[in-house]
């Protein structure tokens, strides 16, 4: 059976992913679904750099304004999403274009990662975030370098969702998650896929990064923070844990100053994208993308169709 044609546009945040994927779409008849773990929440906006609705310049986007904040996503209900929505692309004869910085989200769906063998358990769950109420992160991470170290190793000790899960998987199963992912990684992927990875300088990056979190100040991320935490968002959710809402909540509850939260904001965005970059690095099966080395977006696209098309990912 022939597979199904499959774009990924990644790479590390504020590199500008968004802009080249609606580009790319409309050369090809694509659609867009986003592999990002927070643009999935309404309200959240500005902090996520969402796209705007005129922005779309009237390719659809799936995935994003799903749920409410005090709603959980995770890995499993985004590759549940996303494959209803690229059965509907394909059965309308178009090609779905994932695009975003979540490394996992995108390796669930190229890999058709297989996440019955943990079915959560609540109890356990409940038991663990008790953890860290009581005793904080530091414990908890501790746990999952005793159990898995290699998990440990490229999870983020901040990172508690992706922590428990992992924790979870272990009391689940008595496998590490990190062996698991890469048995599911050597998987032949379902799809005839293409994966790119855009970088840029670092410093460029970093730049970028630095200005990206100027203009959400300026658009107004304090009130939109503000607005979700008079709702009772607070930051005992996931989803408020956030790059841009947990720094600026620190300041609205007075922990901060406003100069110390958007320094550490900047920071902390900054760290992220070299932890993204990290993940990407280690992935085989990816076209690596420096936009340094083209005069613009549309010697970018060119490259991109030239790519797809040798490779006979797509026809046109």
């Amino acid at each position: 059976m022939q597979k199904k044609p499959l774009i990924i546009l990644t790479g590390p945040t504020a590199v500008g992913k968004s802009s080249l994927s609606i580009s790319l779409a409309k050369r090809i008849k694509g659609e867009i679904i986003s592999a990002d773990s927070m643009q999935v929440y309404k309200g959240m906006d500005i902090g996520t750099a969402k796209i705007k609705e005129d922005e779309m310049e009237g390719v659809p986007h799936y995935l994003i304004d799903l749920i409410d904040p005090d709603q959980e996503f995770n890995v499993v209900k985004f590759q549940e999403y996303a494959k209803l929505y690229m059965n509907d692309i394909y059965n309308r004869g178009k090609t779905p274009i994932i695009v975003g910085g979540t490394g996992f989200y995108i390796q669930s769906i190229l890999y058709d990662i297989d996440f019955t063998k943990a079915k959560q358990d609540n109890s356990y769950r409940e038991q663990l975030e008790q953890v860290v109420k009581e005793e904080g992160k530091e414990s908890l991470y501790k746990i999952l370098l005793a159990i898995d170290e290699e998990s440990a190793k490229l999870i983020h000790q901040n990172n508690i969702k992706k922590i428990i899960r992992a924790i979870e998987f272990y009391y689940q199963t008595g496998n590490k998650i990190s062996e698991h992912n890469k048995e599911q990684k050597a998987k032949d992927s379902p799809y005839n896929f293409q994966c790119f990875v855009l970088n840029k300088e670092r410093q460029e990056l970093y730049k970028g990064i630095e200005k990206r979190v100027d203009t959400m100040i300026e658009e107004g991320l304090i009130e939109e923070v503000k607005g979700l935490f008079n709702k009772g968002f607070d930051n005992n959710l996931i989803s408020m844990q956030g790059l841009g809402y947990k720094e600026i909540l620190a300041y609205l509850k007075g922990e901060y100053s406003l100069d110390e939260a958007i320094y550490i904001l900047k920071r902390d965005t900054r760290h992220f994208a070299k932890r993204q970059l990290t993940w990407f690095k280690r992935e085989g099966d990816v076209n690596w993308i420096n936009k340094d080395d083209f005069d613009n977006d549309s010697m970018v696209i060119d490259y991109i169709l030239k790519e797809l098309l040798t490779n006979k990912v797509i026809e046109l």
